[in-house]
């Protein structure tokens, strides 16, 4: 299997997962990769700081549902490259019985999450799967084969809806994948807004190089995902204030990076 992602890896244009991993300080990414990266950052400097801190919102999220709420089962949808604190080594240190999926389509995001992606715990269960989230039936289908769907799931979008292909696909994968989850299940989610005019002329610009176009949504918009959940505190905003003892260190209009977390009833 190795083999063939590796096959499918195109260095001549850029990937979002690895363009965001050059933005993490990672080291998994291309020369493509690295000028478009370095580009993006000529056009909007913030755009490290959010590829950062969109990770600490992850690791906050994952840590309140699996010690606070309970939750034990979390479908990461656009996983992107392994790096840092990933969902499963998160959950799986609160509770070692964890169940994880992962779900992308980048070649290289699968290759690695195959070296790399491993339990952290003998009890948990980490699985990956090759799907393009515009096929959120083929998901649930997949993901049933681990998590056990008549039991609260935390579903997690990070920062991925801007590359559905318009507004109705991505509410349809949203909802395709919570109408298949049980009372009591999360929605975490978040994405780019238009907040900032550097961030969409860096997005209309990263189009240009033949990478997945990105498309930020209005933060009602991406509200608008969440209609018939119940937020949980501190509801929809900046990413960079949700539960977060740092909260105020960073301008939102300059993050333009906004999401929650909540249940579904």
């Amino acid at each position: 299997m190795t083999n063939r992602y590796e096959a499918m890896i195109r260095t001549d244009i850029p990937s979002s997962a690895r363009t965001w991993n050059f933005w993490m300080g990672g080291k998994d990414f291309y020369e493509v990769d690295r000028v478009a990266g370095e580009a993006s950052l000529k056009i909007d400097p913030d755009i490290a700081t959010v590829a950062v801190q969109s990770r600490q919102f992850l690791i906050r999220v994952v840590r309140h549902l699996a010690a606070e709420v309970g939750i034990r089962q979390f479908l990461d949808i656009g996983t992107g490259l392994p790096t840092m604190q990933n969902t499963h080594e998160v959950a799986q240190t609160i509770a070692p019985q964890s169940k994880i999926v992962y779900i992308d389509n980048d070649p290289l995001a699968l290759t690695q999450a195959r070296a790399m992606l491993a339990n952290s715990t003998s009890e948990g269960i980490t699985a990956y799967f090759d799907c393009d989230f515009h096929e959120p039936e083929r998901i649930v289908a997949e993901a049933g084969t681990v998590l056990d769907f008549t039991q609260p799931v935390a579903v997690m979008f990070m920062g991925v809806l801007g590359h559905a292909r318009s507004y109705e696909d991505m509410l349809h994968i949203v909802r395709t994948v919570m109408d298949a989850t049980p009372s009591g299940s999360y929605l975490a989610l978040w994405d780019g807004t238009p907040d900032s005019q550097a961030y969409v002329t860096l997005c209309e610009e990263y189009t240009k190089t033949g990478g997945t176009p990105y498309f930020p949504r209005t933060q009602d918009a991406i509200r608008a995902a969440f209609d018939g959940f119940e937020f949980i505190e501190p509801g929809f905003g900046p990413i960079t204030e949700w539960r977060n003892d740092a909260a105020g260190e960073y301008d939102p209009r300059s993050m333009s990076s906004y999401g929650g977390v909540a249940r579904k009833p």
